[in-house]
């Protein structure tokens, strides 16, 4: 068995990420100046394979606060053309000014280098027409989790960047499933797949505890909290622990060059069961934000008390306290703590009658201040999902015997929790059961119990975790790089990168996000999914007209 340590960030293969090459750097744009654009442009930056060149960004303070950190030279790029092609309001300006710079380029005048690669970190709902409009471009991307809120536009996205029949592919492309890059699920996949420690799986627990105030945070408060306005939970929250599942019970090793093992059903239940008018306290009232409510000081989910006094109050201006107001970091280091705690306070004194307030104003916006078993909410807090492989050996080919044809083809079971009530934030747990032993993991550790031998040990143990995701988030971001790097110096083809490096194709990513769909569509209409019949249709679908 391979030892942890021969485990870095994100690597598969036992191979170093982090030492920087003297090659020419490839140049990235930024689109979306979030929580997430930051994280990529910093591991970017930390990667010594690329550049942060750019940023597209509306909101101006966030825009600048991108530009101050991560970009080169944003004053006067190399060729001397004063700020230009670094900094813009938007994703339609960088598309209006690469058509510019192309055009200039061809008619043989003087232009600043053009990007090579693309972060698109915007919301989930504007991703589909942001990659169709990159696609002309031919730039390497990388779109934040999930590549859309609705299959049609995953497929449209798909139809844009797949090449022509017969054609190579052009262009590198990743998506945010951060879990395939960390240290520790790179080590469990490694144990699982390619050592066969535990034998032929046979199922597996998966649990996403989302934690019980982030969930208020980000889905009761904040931008994903409405399918009408986003998507499901399961899409939005845990569609890289779907991912992750397929990638564990169904990929083949990546020396292995056999088709993967498709689930065949879907089933799924879930609700919200907390965050909803009936369980309001009594004492709230009519009360609907908390700085005004008289069940305040009692109340565990007390915007003032989350956000003020157990990080602005600690001096934690960052996440979660610089979504409510971005610019709080840069308020708090120049106007100091008082001004900060009123700018905060009065943020989330903000809030909206159900009557008068335009519904369009409500959904363009969080409302973080507003009460948690009052507000407009309707994703699941609490979600279960059953994926079930029946048996598929590899058709008889005279060299192979069946248990050889079997091997990682057998039936199994994969059972998903997500549930937002817990005391651990996004720190995934679970068990994976085989027919020679059994793995246990939480993210930092994995203990592997051993039926031949009668022995349990712990065979991975994570002391320092680098960066977010359990050092999936520098994983993905270095990988995503060197690919690109790999193919802008012609160290490789883009589809020898996009093995090597992204470790999964964009039909991968269609097909966990599909199984997301289908889950969906199983829990809402209480039914037992057929994926083989699910699946025909969307892949006649694929190769043939758009869905409408």
């Amino acid at each position: 068995m391979k030892d942890e340590s021969d485990f870095d960030v994100g690597d598969e293969h036992g191979e170093s990420l982090l030492s920087p090459r003297t090659l020419e750097l490839p140049r990235v744009l930024i689109i979306g100046a979030g929580a997430r654009g930051n994280t990529y442009a910093r591991e970017t930056s930390c990667s010594g394979f690329a550049v942060v060149w750019a940023v597209a960004e509306p909101i101006s303070e966030k825009r600048k606060a991108l530009e101050k950190k991560y970009i080169w030279d944003v004053d006067e790029g190399s060729s001397g053309l004063k700020g230009e092609g670094k900094s813009f309001k938007g994703w339609r300006e960088f598309i209006q000014y690469e058509e510019r710079r192309r055009a200039d380029e061809a008619r043989g005048l003087k232009v600043q280098p053009g990007v090579d690669a693309v972060f698109v970190c915007t919301r989930d709902e504007t991703h589909r027409e942001i990659i169709l409009a990159l696609a002309p471009f031919k730039l390497h991307i990388m779109s934040e989790k999930p590549l859309a809120t609705n299959l049609n536009d995953c497929i449209s996205i798909y139809r844009s960047l797949k090449p022509s029949k017969g054609k190579p592919q052009e262009t590198i492309f990743s998506v945010g499933h951060v879990l395939r890059y960390s240290p520790h699920n790179s080590f469990l996949r490694e144990i699982l797949i390619n050592e066969n420690v535990i034998g032929e799986i046979l199922s597996i627990e998966h649990t996403e505890p989302v934690g019980w105030w982030h969930f208020s945070h980000s889905y009761v408060r904040g931008n994903w909290r409405k399918e009408s306005t986003t998507a499901p939970s399961l899409l939005t929250k845990s569609c890289h622990d779907i991912d992750f599942l397929l990638w564990m019970l169904g990929s083949p090793s990546s020396n292995d060059d056999r088709p993967p093992h498709l689930p065949t059903h879907v089933m799924s239940t879930g609700s919200l069961k907390h965050f909803k008018r009936s369980r309001k306290p009594a004492l709230a009232g009519g009360a609907t934000n908390c700085l005004s409510c008289p069940a305040e000081p009692e109340c565990i989910y007390s915007a003032k008390k989350i956000y003020h006094t157990e990080h602005l109050a600690k001096g934690i201006a960052g996440w979660p306290v610089n979504i409510v107001v971005p610019d709080m970091e840069d308020y708090l280091q120049v106007r100091g703590p008082e001004a900060a705690s009123q700018k905060l306070l009065s943020t989330l004194a903000e809030n909206y009658d159900d009557i008068n307030t335009p519904q369009q104003e409500i959904d363009a916006r969080s409302w973080f201040g507003r009460c948690v078993y009052d507000s407009d909410n309707d994703v699941c807090d609490d979600q279960i999902v059953t994926i079930t492989w029946e048996e598929n050996a590899l058709p008889p080919d005279g060299k192979l015997d069946l248990a050889q044809r079997l091997r990682g083809r057998g039936a199994k079971t994969a059972v998903f929790h997500m549930i937002a009530h817990t005391e651990k934030q996004c720190e995934r747990r679970g068990r994976i059961y085989g027919t020679l032993g059994e793995l246990e993991y939480d993210s930092k550790v994995i203990k592997h119990h051993d039926f031949v031998t009668k022995t349990s040990k712990t065979v991975f143990a994570q002391e320092k975790i680098i960066g977010g995701h359990g050092g999936g988030d520098q994983g993905l971001t270095v990988n995503f790089v060197k690919a690109v790097h790999g193919v802008k110096n012609k160290l490789q083809s883009v589809e020898e990168a996009q093995k090597k490096w992204i470790g999964c194709s964009i039909e991968d990513v269609i097909r966990s996000h599909g199984m997301v769909f289908a889950a969906e569509e199983a829990r809402n209409e209480r039914k037992f999914v057929d994926m083989k019949i699910w699946w025909e249709g969307v892949e006649r679908d694929l190769e043939g007209k758009m869905l409408k």
